[in-house]
């Protein structure tokens, strides 16, 4: 499988909660990636935080396989992957997680700690056919992938919205001076009020 596409919001707030802080324009493209791709992996904390329902509802296309990273088996019993029976979704959790019953919708995956690692991730879902895979968040979900090599590109989007402060979006080995910095090929577009840059990491 070629790793897949990530999306970035940005920062969010202290409280995490970042669903609504890009633009109508920024969703609809969100929706569009969620439909060209065969699976789509938030971590908990996104899960936590958004209560997100990881379907395509704003563009013609299919629903993508919902992936969640939780190790611990942290989300809700009453997340809307785990009630809403919309797209079929792995719910990946530790060995010795403790589960609530869940939909028909839902598969309980048990991995072990290594297998929590990006690529292996990846492994297991091109096992089952999911080759094209968006990793829409949170920033340390993210992260993991991008420090891992595991992202062929990258989407931020910048919002004209002033937070004050918030939760770090993603997170890289900062440069000691402007001159070390990594520069990435990258392309900008206009949504709406927001810019999105997309950088090419292959």
């Amino acid at each position: 499988m070629d790793p897949g596409d990530a999306l970035m919001f940005g920062d969010s707030p202290s409280t995490g909660d970042g669903a609504a802080l890009s633009g109508p324009e920024d969703h609809a493209h969100l929706h569009r990636l969620r439909a060209l791709c065969d699976a789509v992996i938030v971590g908990a904390g996104t899960v936590i935080a958004d209560d997100p329902r990881l379907t395509v509802r704003e563009v013609e296309g299919d629903n993508p396989v919902r992936v969640v990273l939780d190790a611990h088996a942290r989300i809700p019993a009453h997340a809307a992957v785990l009630t809403d029976d919309a797209a079929p979704t792995l719910w990946l959790v530790g060995p010795d997680a403790e589960v609530p019953e869940v939909g028909a919708h839902v598969e309980v995956v048990r991995v072990d700690d290594e297998a929590f690692a990006p690529d292996r991730i990846l492994d297991l879902l091109r096992d089952r056919g999911l080759r094209r895979v968006l990793v829409e968040g949170g920033g340390t979900t993210v992260s993991r992938f991008l420090a891992a090599g595991c992202l062929d590109r990258l989407h931020v989007t910048t919002v004209p919205v002033f937070l004050g402060e918030g939760v770090a979006g993603v997170r890289i080995t900062p440069a000691d001076r402007v001159a070390d910095a990594e520069r990435l090929s990258s392309r900008r577009f206009v949504l709406g009020n927001d810019v999105l840059t997309d950088f090419a990491l292959r």
